[in-house]
C-alpha cells in the first residue's frame, strides 16, 4: 500500500474534523444531587448593571467571551482599564515627546554641520579623481 502524501491526509482529517462538527453540540452536564447528570442551565450574558460593580480584582472572563454584547463588552473594558495600575509609562513610548516645538541650532553645531560638509566633500571628490576613467580601459 502506498504511503499517504501530507495533503491526502490533511484531507482526511479536514473532513473528520467537519464530521464530528456537524454533529449537535452536546449540552454541558453537571452532576446533579442525585448522582445522575442533568444538563445546565445556559448562563445568562453579562449586563451593564453587572459592569458597575465590577472591582480591578474581579473576573472578567464572562465579559469577554462570546455572545456578550459589545457595549457591555467596552463597558467592562473601560472599567479594567481605568485602574491606575495600567497607566504607567513603560519608557517603551517612542513618540511621546512633542516635536512641534522648534528648537534652534546652536552656532557651534551649525559649525560641526559645515565641516563635516566640507570633509565628506573633500572625500567625494578625491575619490572621483582616483577613479579610472573610461577613455583610461
Amino acid at each position: 500500500m502506498a504511503a499517504e502524501t501530507f495533503f491526502a491526509r490533511w484531507s482526511r482529517v479536514k473532513a473528520e474534523a467537519g464530521a464530528v462538527a456537524h454533529v449537535a453540540p452536546a449540552v454541558p452536564m453537571a452532576p446533579g444531587a442525585s448522582g445522575g447528570d442533568e444538563p445546565m442551565a445556559p448562563a445568562e450574558p453579562p449586563s451593564l448593571e453587572q459592569v458597575a460593580g465590577l472591582t480591578a480584582e474581579s473576573d472578567f472572563t464572562p465579559f469577554v467571551a462570546r455572545g456578550v454584547d459589545e457595549t457591555v463588552r467596552r463597558a467592562a473594558m473601560k472599567k479594567l482599564f481605568s485602574d491606575p495600575r495600567f497607566n504607567v509609562m513603560d519608557g517603551l513610548d517612542t513618540y511621546i515627546d512633542d516635536y512641534n516645538k522648534f528648537e534652534p541650532l546652536t552656532p557651534l553645531m551649525v559649525a560641526a554641520l559645515n565641516h563635516a560638509k566640507d570633509l565628506i566633500a573633500r572625500e567625494f571628490t578625491a575619490e572621483e579623481e582616483n577613479e579610472p576613467k573610461d577613455e583610461d580601459l
